[in-house]
């Protein structure tokens, strides 16, 4: 038994989330469980199909998914997020290194929906190049809960998400599960379609608060601080190179520091851009030739939620 669990919160696609899961070409039984927090219209939407549908106050995602997971019949347990969309085989892809008893946990990959927009079309291909390096490891330890599956009863055995995550929680519950000895697979197949930050603004606050979360994930997890089987230990000298460069152009602006040192580093912040830019480009002329601003501001910002992350994290130490 398969039990497939949506967080969902004023969704404006989880009608077509419901509908690609019911569509699955996958024989055996599953049940789709939808855990709903809206003050929309979205709770009727779901009442059409033929779907479990609990209700509960908003409490974020980690809660959202727990709850699915208590109320779940299956001993597989599958999450997917609202805004995404599981081509056919998506289920029966995911559910494959599962033939493996060794095998705890399974990660998914993302396919940009929103092909339209120039920033959502940089988000998948930054994932992409992250999912790249995930499958030429042989095991991974980074899950991302917007399309994956768990065995409920290791799921269980770790007490489930941390509710006191609002982002990353999915990263932490990974952390501990791959700590102790657990065997998580990356399986490039089994990949939803997902709507990415359609505008500059939403693309930069999404990447503050997640570099904000994952500094409180990195003081519970200290040896993931500079990388995971996800994320590059290079990204780390690319905020500091960034954040550095913007301290020095602002003390060279206003004349306290010599402003060339400032404009060295951010030529040189500039270069480093260039690799990661040159590969988007030969997929994408439009966002290769972009790809070196957006980085730059995505490195600033990630490097101000880290910050902000550190200051959060010492007041709570006091």
């Amino acid at each position: 038994m398969i039990s497939i669990v949506i967080p969902s919160y004023n969704s404006k696609t989880i009608e077509k989330t419901i509908k690609s899961l019911l569509n699955q070409d996958y024989k055996e039984k599953y049940e789709i469980i939808v855990v709903d927090s809206s003050n929309d219209d979205t709770p009727k939407i779901i009442s059409k199909y033929p779907v479990r549908l609990i209700r509960q106050n908003p409490s974020g995602p980690a809660n959202a998914r727990n709850l699915g997971v208590k109320n779940a019949k299956g001993e597989i347990i599958v999450f997917i997020d609202s805004d995404c969309i599981a081509p056919k085989n998506w289920l029966k892809n995911l559910l494959k290194p599962l033939s493996d008893k060794n095998v705890a946990a399974v990660s998914g990959t993302y396919r940009t929906k929103n092909k339209e927009s120039i920033i959502a079309r940089f988000a998948g291909y930054e994932i992409e190049q992250r999912h790249e390096k995930m499958n030429r490891l042989d095991r991974i330890d980074f899950v991302g809960s917007f399309g994956c599956v768990y065995r409920k009863d290791i799921f269980l055995k770790f007490g489930g998400f941390d509710t006191n995550f609002v982002q990353s929680e999915d990263g932490e519950l990974s952390y501990k599960i791959a700590k102790k000895g657990y065997v998580i697979k990356f399986n490039p197949s089994a990949y939803v379609y997902h709507y990415h930050p359609d505008s500059l603004i939403k693309f930069l606050k999404q990447k503050f608060w997640h570099s904000y979360w994952r500094v409180l994930v990195y003081k519970k997890h200290k040896d993931k601080l500079f990388g995971d089987s996800y994320t590059s230990r290079f990204l780390f000298f690319e905020e500091a190179l960034v954040g550095i460069t913007s301290l020095l152009l602002f003390l060279g602006v206003t004349k306290i520091f010599p402003l060339y040192y400032g404009l060295f580093l951010l030529l040189l912040s500039f270069l480093i851009t260039i690799p990661t830019s040159f590969k988007i480009f030969l997929k994408d002329k439009i966002v290769g030739v972009l790809s070196p601003i957006i980085i730059i501001l995505r490195d600033l910002i990630m490097g101000l939620g880290i910050v902000y992350g550190l200051i959060i994290s010492f007041k709570s130490v006091k």
